[in-house]
């Protein structure tokens, strides 16, 4: 038997927090009692600076349930990455592994039993992958789909169709913290870790209640921190882009001193526009990558810490690892 941990993210999810506690308990229980995890395994709620009820609603279940439910409260919202990845170092020697999974339980919980199997089979990482997605709308599919081949294309490392929901052993999160940049993408940095992994595929549900954390202009943000995170291609690709608007530029400067030599353009009408929409675009568009990458550069510079842990829910009789 193996004591696993549950790490869940929450941002403002009183409504669905009820629910997800039920289902939980109802799940750890029946695999502490088919001997398939240990008793002191626990689900770690972290709360990442909710504006609502969410921490009241952790600690009152810590009361009920203090042999399985723990909590950790971010002072102030460091977004879901940084919440996910406090919940990873804080719990990782207290356990044999942890799996990660949102709040809102549309990952499927029992696909838990095949990632533990996996695990127990000598995987280090188990990711959990959809199946399909026939529960999303055709503008969500698209623009899901659209986002890994984006960043296939800038050359980031992903499981395609896996988000956060994974398993990583004891080994595999000692590995992870040696990551220490602050930008951090958990979907892009967890496949270079390398050790022996593998897929449990599951069919994702809907969520019933709240709203969803990643609207459409949440996941462009995502997309960028990810590429500018984890790949140099897009700098790499305005250089391409350079040279070839640079070849480009003077096979119309030929063609403008034709036009004038021949007397069928107007004087400097041809400079003025080829200027303004060729140089200038090309100048607008690599100030504006690069200034994202000096932005990263800025920001791990400074090396702030990455979270505080306001307060930490803990059932001091338990016996840990």
């Amino acid at each position: 038997m193996k004591t696993i941990y549950l790490v869940i993210p929450c941002y403002n999810e009183q409504e669905v927090l009820p629910d997800t506690v039920k289902h939980l308990r109802e799940k750890m229980e029946n695999l502490m009692a088919n001997g398939t995890i240990t008793k002191e395994s626990r689900v770690v709620f972290v709360d990442d600076g909710s504006k609502d009820n969410t921490w009241a609603i952790i600690e009152r279940y810590h009361t009920i349930y203090p042999e399985l439910f723990d909590g950790l409260k971010l002072s102030r919202n460091e977004g879901h990455q940084n919440a996910l990845y406090a919940g990873l170092m804080q719990m990782r020697t207290q356990c044999d592994a942890i799996i990660s999974m949102d709040a809102d339980l549309q990952d499927d919980i029992n696909a838990i039993d095949e990632m533990i199997e996996k695990f127990e089979e000598g995987n280090e990482i188990v990711y959990g992958v959809r199946s399909e997605r026939e529960t999303d709308t055709k503008f969500k599919r698209g623009t899901a789909h659209a986002f890994y081949k984006l960043m296939k294309l800038m050359g980031v490392e992903l499981v395609y169709d896996h988000a956060d929901f994974r398993l990583m052993s004891a080994l595999a999160l000692d590995a992870l913290s040696q990551y220490y940049e602050s930008n951090r993408f958990l979907r892009g940095i967890v496949p270079m870790i390398g050790y022996k992994s593998t897929k449990v595929y599951y069919k994702r549900g809907e969520r019933k209640a709240g709203e969803s954390k990643y609207p459409l202009k949440k996941m462009i943000g995502f997309a960028t921190e990810g590429i500018t995170s984890l790949s140099v291609k897009p700098i790499r690709m305005i250089t391409a882009l350079g040279v070839i608007l640079f070849l480009v530029s003077l096979l119309i400067l030929l063609y403008s001193f034709i036009r004038h030599v021949t007397g069928h353009t107007v004087d400097g009408w041809t400079s003025t526009v080829f200027s303004i929409w060729a140089i200038g675009g090309l100048q607008l568009l690599a100030i504006g990558v690069i200034g994202e990458y000096i932005g990263k550069i800025y920001l791990e510079t400074k090396d702030r810490p990455k979270y505080f842990i306001e307060k930490r829910l803990h059932n001091d009789n338990k016996n840990t690892k």
